[in-house]
């Protein structure tokens, strides 16, 4: 009788250990897909913020360009209005 007990004993702890061990598993199943869907959420935030860095700076170039190139063709009215004797302005027409 008493083996009959500690079988039926042994086999309880074994069925609620397998419990637990399944509960363990989906427990840490939940946390990887939510580690996961963080990662993926942090990666898309990051490349969000490059895309913007880079229209950003290709702006800031493009504005650069277009100064330095008014400020080119100033310079040339200016010379070319010293060197003929005229106004900047009759040079920048020309």
């Amino acid at each position: 009788m008493r083996k009959i007990v500690l079988v039926a004993a042994i086999a309880g702890a074994a069925l609620s250990l397998a419990a637990c061990s399944e509960n363990t598993e989906d427990a840490a199943g939940e946390a990887a897909d939510s580690a996961m869907a963080d990662t993926e959420a942090n990666a898309e935030a990051a490349g969000d913020a490059v895309a913007g860095a880079a229209d950003e700076a290709g702006a800031a170039v493009s504005d650069t360009a277009d100064e330095a190139g008014a400020a080119a063709s100033d310079t040339a009215a200016e010379v070319e209005a010293d060197a003929q004797d005229e106004t900047t302005t009759e040079a920048k027409a020309d």
